[in-house]
């Protein structure tokens, strides 16, 4: 019993951190890799039963290390794809976002990046944009007093810190794009800054989205918010 419990727990958890990097690396399609977080998911629970089941009527054959060890990858297996499943019923079902919901920023060198990409490189329109109004309402254009050369040479900056890939900068255009890839799945999300003068003023705004994908759970919105507090972080020092 002792064994199986384990072998179980363990299996649950491979199932679940295995997931992302078969992906990553080719092994697996995107569906039998959200497969493994499901099966991984039940095994979890099973893995779980069993000890209990083993606790209760055959407590001499359990030890403390070895029940412990079982419960905490049993219950991490299930709490990772548990968490994902709640993320997605807390935030839109959307991959795409911008801080102008009206002329969002166009991808220029990254468009041909995503020419084989599942998510279309365009902006979807009205729909989403309602969408993330109603998600993110912080989310909108930012306005400040520098330079547009001083702006693009600090966004340039904030990727750097950030440990994006850098795509392209155009200071006469006023635009700097880069790709973030995910660490876990390989994910390969774009970002684009589009700097714009206004009087006095520039307004800086930013896009980023996902090639793969119907929900980011929320990392596209994330990843925007970690982009402006980079960048306002080196404009002030």
């Amino acid at each position: 019993m002792k064994m199986i419990v384990s072998l179980m727990s363990v299996t649950a958890i491979l199932l679940v951190a295995l997931a992302g990097p078969l992906y990553k690396f080719g092994v697996v399609e995107l569906g039998t890799a959200f497969a493994g977080f499901k099966f991984g998911l039940f095994a979890g629970i099973a893995a779980l039963v069993l000890l209990a089941i083993q606790l209760l009527f055959k407590r001499n054959t359990a030890s403390i290390g070895s029940a412990l060890a079982s419960a905490v990858l049993a219950a991490t297996a299930i709490a990772i794809p548990l968490s994902m499943m709640n993320t997605v019923k807390n935030v839109p079902p959307i991959h795409d976002i911008s801080t102008d919901l009206v002329n969002p920023p166009e991808f220029v060198k990254i468009a041909p990046l995503r020419a084989d990409a599942p998510n279309p490189v365009e902006y979807a329109g009205a729909g989403v944009a309602e969408q993330q109004r109603t998600a993110y309402p912080d989310l909108q254009t930012l306005t400040y007093t520098q330079s547009k050369p001083e702006l693009i040479k600090a966004a340039k900056q904030a990727i750097e810190n950030l440990g994006w890939e850098l795509v392209n900068i155009d200071v006469d255009k006023g635009i700097i794009e880069a790709t973030e890839t995910t660490a876990w799945f390989g994910f390969k999300d774009d970002v684009i800054i589009r700097v714009t003068d206004n009087d006095s003023e520039r307004l800086v705004d930013v896009r980023s989205k996902s090639r793969v994908g119907q929900s980011d759970l929320g990392k596209n919105a994330a990843r925007v918010h970690k982009l402006i507090d980079e960048l306002n972080s080196v404009l002030a020092k």
